[in-house]
């Protein structure tokens, strides 16, 4: 197709799916021969087909079309046919009179090649195999029926380049699956346009070459905007594919509804004939596109990377983990973890993407939060037998959630804190594994339970006592954001000294932890342990208890809500935590 709209598209907002593009390419191009035995057509005896079998276990090849890596689902052997240079058609379109081949006196059997190959960056996806598997039989039973629809045709407006095709030993086709991001690329390389599409034609035939072989050329599906495009018509997935197939095989044989309302209503009637002659469900694409003219959300033409809701499937994940901070992060500032974040949670895990929480939290506390979203058990992100980080890097717990490592502050340092607290009434925490423990009651401590998630605090009034029952990783001395700021922060982070570090997530709790240790170091330790390389993981933060981690990543995303420390050293600065700034970075970093 053509980069001028015709007047139907033309009326389309701009957020509706731009049609199949068409392309000349210049580049060096495989043809394909196999020795699979030829197959007739019924009332037909002059043509016959050679489907490729499916193998999902072939070796990857790299395309010369692409320059990238792409599975071929058959076996074939590959020869090189170079191409005259040629410039891009959606440039510059000549009409050309095909030169007519001399007919045979004895007629041959024409063989119809079809390649159903899939980007290698597209992950395996048994619908979409199976769509392939379904293709390699469609594809075939397609070209004949639009080769008999050209014979004596008195089509006006169509590019005649390909016509007789009996002068032909055989004819090459491919149908490549790929992903949004691998199609918005194409059609930025050889169209500038800087967008996903659904369908690009990429034509191959050069009539000078007078090849005794037609390489009609390759249709480029995205299976991805193709699955958006089936749930929003109301038909399946292969029932949208085969739609697209039928539109990007009309342009390779010379229809482009794009020049002239006349041309679009021949190839709109052209898709209809098709669709109805196979009993192949829907409308063809240029009626869909009337269709849906109201409908804004079609198209997202936007050229950055960020993948939509239910399209992950589409794509491979760039990282084995994901290690994610919580207060300020997975939670916004109610302290809840929102649907939009909860669904790309679950989306990420179901495309093998492992989630685990490094947080200054207790497990139970997280547990208790991520309950709500239905993200906890053996599929979920958190459970007793989950990998995690918690009381900034304290308490590790490994494979099968053993604890592997824990930390405490010494004795006569806690016993100095609850003297201080004791005796200025301000509210002092200990964490113990997963138990809190304070000496006396008060509002702040009751709201660390019901809106931070924590487990409800014990009452120990008496200091000796409470140091008698547990060991202590950490203090959280809990005022107002001024009172931190201004009283408490101050006069302990020059009385820690040496003994233990002060580190803040947030503005109305200073935490106290043991030198030498943090969330950063905590992570660093699961890795080792579960021999995962830090290049392999990607990190969601916002506290300065985050910058270790962030700086251990391979990508360190910190929330724009974050701390300056944080967002200091991060590679990236994602959406805040009350913009779903999780989800955001899943969809936009992690595949």
């Amino acid at each position: 197709m053509l980069p001028r709209l015709s007047s139907v598209l033309r009326a389309l907002p701009s957020s509706t799916a731009p049609m199949a593009r068409i392309i000349s390419r210049a580049t060096p191009l495989p043809v394909t021969r196999t020795s699979y035995a030829a197959i007739s057509f019924l009332n037909s005896p002059s043509i016959s087909y050679k489907t490729h079998r499916l193998d999902a276990s072939s070796p990857s090849n790299s395309s010369p079309l692409f320059g990238r890596g792409f599975r071929v689902l058959c076996r074939r052997e590959v020869e090189s046919v170079v191409r005259s240079s040629r410039k891009v058609f959606a440039e510059q379109r000549g009409y050309r009179k095909a030169r007519r081949r001399v007919a045979k006196s004895k007629q041959k059997e024409l063989e119809l090649n079809v390649s159903i190959c899939i980007e290698d960056e597209l992950p395996d996806d048994p619908e979409v195999l199976n769509i392939a598997e379904m293709l390699r039989l469609n594809a075939p039973t397609l070209m004949k029926l639009a080769f008999d629809s050209l014979k004596d045709s008195t089509y006006k407006t169509r590019d005649t380049a390909v016509e007789d095709v009996g002068g032909f030993e055989s004819i090459e086709l491919s149908i490549l699956f790929c992903n949004n991001e691998f199609i918005r690329k194409l059609n930025k390389e050889w169209r500038d346009e800087d967008h996903a599409t659904d369908v690009l034609s990429m034509s191959q035939h050069v009539p000078e070459l007078k090849l005794p072989i037609l390489m009609l050329g390759d249709i480029v599906i995205s299976v991805e905007t193709a699955a958006r495009q089936a749930e929003e018509r109301g038909h399946s997935l292969l029932d949208e594919i085969r739609i697209l197939m039928v539109h990007g095989l009309l342009h390779l044989l010379g229809f482009d509804h794009e020049i002239s309302e006349e041309a679009e209503a021949e190839m709109e009637k052209n898709e209809e004939f098709l669709l109805q002659s196979l009993g192949w469900k829907g409308k063809g694409l240029i009626q869909s596109a009337y269709d849906s003219e109201t409908n804004t959300n079609i198209q997202v033409e936007n050229s950055d990377d960020r993948k939509q809701e239910g399209s992950l499937r589409f794509y491979k994940p760039k990282f084995r983990y994901i290690f994610c901070d919580m207060d300020g992060t997975l939670l916004n500032s109610q302290s809840q973890i929102s649907l939009t974040t909860a669904k790309a949670l679950k989306e990420a895990l179901s495309r093998g993407l492992k989630v685990v929480v490094a947080t200054g939290k207790t497990r139970p506390a997280v547990i208790s939060a991520l309950k709500k979203v239905d993200l906890v058990g053996r599929d979920g992100i958190i459970s007793e037998f989950a990998p995690g980080v918690f009381i900034q890097g304290l308490l590790v717990h490994g494979r099968q959630g053993r604890e592997i490592f824990r930390r405490n502050l010494d004795r006569d340092f806690c016993r100095e804190a609850y003297q201080y607290s004791w005796e200025h009434k301000v509210p002092l925490i200990a964490f113990s594994g997963d138990r809190c423990l304070t000496l006396f009651d008060h509002p702040l401590v009751d709201s660390l339970h019901t809106t931070y998630h924590e487990p409800k605090a014990e009452i120990i009034p008496a200091i000796e006592d409470l140091l008698a029952t547990v060991d202590i990783q950490k203090l959280i001395f809990l005022d107002t954001a001024e009172g931190v700021a201004t009283t408490i922060r101050p006069y302990w982070s020059e009385a820690t000294k040496d003994r233990a570090n002060v580190v803040q997530a947030i503005p109305d709790m200073l935490e106290i932890v043991p030198p030498g240790t943090s969330k950063g170091s905590g992570v660093k330790m699961l890795l080792d342990h579960l021999g995962v390389s830090t290049k392999e993981i990607m990190a969601i933060g916002d506290g300065e208890n985050d910058v270790e981690m962030l700086e251990l990543a391979s990508l360190g995303i910190a929330l724009s809500n974050g701390s300056e420390k944080a967002k200091a050293v991060a590679n990236v600065i994602g959406a805040s935590n009350d913009e779903d700034g999780v989800a955001d970075a899943i969809y936009r970093y992690a595949f």
